[in-house]
């Protein structure tokens, strides 16, 4: 179930402005993208966000959306990182969008942050 937690304009505006065009015009792939961190983050999580979105409060959707835009945006650079300055360029976004990534989980991972997210 694509794009249920982001979208797609999201992720491909994280990637940046140096994106590969061909991967961000292509619904398949980014689709599949979408697909494997929604069930990433309900994974790592333990919890089905995709299935019990609708019951999300408002404000807390928007930190599902960052870890799942910020997820497929390293796809998308880590597809292609020569249209990117540089390596170093494409490595520091990298660098970046983990990190958020990661402190996103992590307060998601926590059962009472969840019981307020409802």
């Amino acid at each position: 179930m694509s794009w249920t937690l982001t979208i797609s304009g999201a992720a491909i505006a994280k990637a940046g402005l140096n994106a590969n065009s061909s991967v961000i015009m292509d619904s398949v792939i980014l689709d599949k993208w979408s697909d494997m961190a929604e069930a990433t983050l309900s994974t790592i999580t333990r919890y089905d966000w995709v299935t019990n979105y609708a019951n999300v409060k408002t404000t807390f959707k928007q930190v599902l959306s960052d870890a799942v835009s910020d997820m497929i945006a390293m796809k998308i650079i880590n597809y292609d990182m020569s249209g990117y300055s540089s390596r170093a360029e494409a490595e520091t976004m990298l660098d970046v969008l983990r990190d958020n990534v990661v402190r996103n989980i992590e307060v998601l991972k926590e059962e009472e942050n969840k019981e307020k997210m409802f």
